[in-house]
């Protein structure tokens, strides 16, 4: 298991804790040792030297190469568990260096089992090796051995509170991981939903933009034509023609929604052009008398596109509508913006009472450049479209 580095937060990382741990058994462990043999002899001294480095040595090793945390530390564990029960024999007791490094039992294992054996191995050890030391007088519990077994237990006890809280920590860690991916699974399939939505809207807007205004157009043509048969046959070739083009346009239209076409031509170049050879058709279609101020104005080919919609939208609703027998159509630059003005002088309608899907879809287009779509109408009056937008960065 390698180390992986230390983030700001990790304050309390299992890693983290041995080193500390390690700063305090050194101090407070191995140097007291080390100070109080000073004035023993010599084979004694350099036994408990020896020890005392070797533990230290292995210490290092748990701490800086834990390949194999399990066997490493359960290996680290015993030698210490022997080292103290040595260190106890050499100093006569030594239940002060068995307290200190009581914490490294629970921090260098895995299960409280494992803990309470090899600590409790620890501390027989130090009880057998002060008793050895001291010699086997009848006065059995000595200072050694009543600290040595108190520590113990006492590190069992809290060992086993500590186990269980971080086992209900980690319960409710689990708990919360699952909630929170549960919590992430249903936002990414809201998302998904919210996508779906979102692309349906936006395909029944383009279909009723193009697919289907030219299905309508379709429709009168074909109604003019049939009538025109016979009174008209020069009228009635004139709009077998527009349906002829129109069928191509919305063919054209279909192949771009179900992307087996590159995007569409619509509005390519200049928008006064495009709106000129709309309105063009639309005096052909239906006869009506077209007013038209169209300056050559540049702009990017999502408001070119916006505008072009709006007014096949509203030259729809005056041909099904409206009744009326002029329309006029006015395009203006303003200093941050561009606004187009489609009237006509028909029946006209209550806005409030409109649930029709072309105002709805014009409004949705425009905001989605952050412009905006106003109607005025009243009964008898026409109707006054009024789309607004800013000027965008040219494609």
């Amino acid at each position: 298991m390698t180390q992986r580095q230390q983030q700001p937060g990790d304050r309390f990382t299992p890693d983290r804790v041995r080193r500390w741990n390690a700063a305090g058994w050194t101090v407070f462990g191995l140097l007291p040792p080390a100070v109080a043999v000073l004035d023993a002899s010599p084979a004694r001294r350099y036994w408990l030297f020896g020890l005392l480095a070797l533990i230290a040595l292995c210490h290092l090793v748990v701490l800086v190469r834990p390949d194999n945390p399990v066997l490493r530390a359960r290996t680290y564990l015993a030698v210490l568990a022997l080292v103290l029960g040595a260190t106890s024999w050499l100093l006569d007791g030594g239940a002060a260096f068995y307290m200190v490094s009581l914490p490294q039992f629970w921090l260098f294992t895995r299960t409280a089992r494992d803990a309470i054996t090899l600590s409790g191995a620890a501390a027989a050890l130090t009880v057998f090796g002060g008793t050895l030391g001291q010699g086997w007088s009848p006065r059995f519990l000595t200072g050694n051995t009543v600290f040595t077994v108190v520590a113990c237990a006492a590190g069992a006890a809290l060992g086993l509170g500590a186990y269980r809280f971080v086992g209900r920590s980690n319960e409710r860690q689990e708990q919360l991981t699952a909630a929170l991916a549960v919590t992430q699974e249903e936002l990414a399939t809201a998302h998904q939903r919210q996508g779906a939505a979102e692309e349906r809207e936006r395909l029944a807007r383009e279909i009723h933009d193009t697919l289907a205004q030219g299905f309508a157009s379709i429709v009168v043509l074909a109604e003019a034509a049939r009538a025109a048969t016979v009174t008209d046959p020069v009228r009635c070739a004139e709009q077998l023609t527009s349906i002829e083009q129109t069928a191509r346009e919305n063919l054209a239209e279909a192949r771009v929604l179900v992307g087996s076409a590159p995007e569409s031509g619509v509005a390519l170049g200049s928008l006064a052009a495009t709106l000129r050879r709309t309105l063009d058709r639309f005096v052909q279609d239906t006869g009506l008398t077209v007013t038209a101020e169209l300056p050559d104005i540049d702009l990017d080919q999502r408001t070119r596109v916006a505008l072009l919609r709006c007014t096949q939208e509203s030259l729809a609703n005056v041909r099904k509508h409206s009744g009326a027998s002029t329309v006029g159509v006015v395009l203006t630059e303003l200093p941050d913006g561009v606004e187009l003005e489609i009237t006509d002088d028909g029946c006209g309608f209550v806005v409030e009472e409109s649930r029709g899907f072309g105002l709805d879809g014009m409004r949705r287009r425009l905001a989605e450049l952050d412009g905006e779509l106003a109607v005025t109408s009243s009964l008898g009056d026409g109707t006054r479209v009024l789309a607004g937008l800013p000027t965008h960065s040219q494609d």
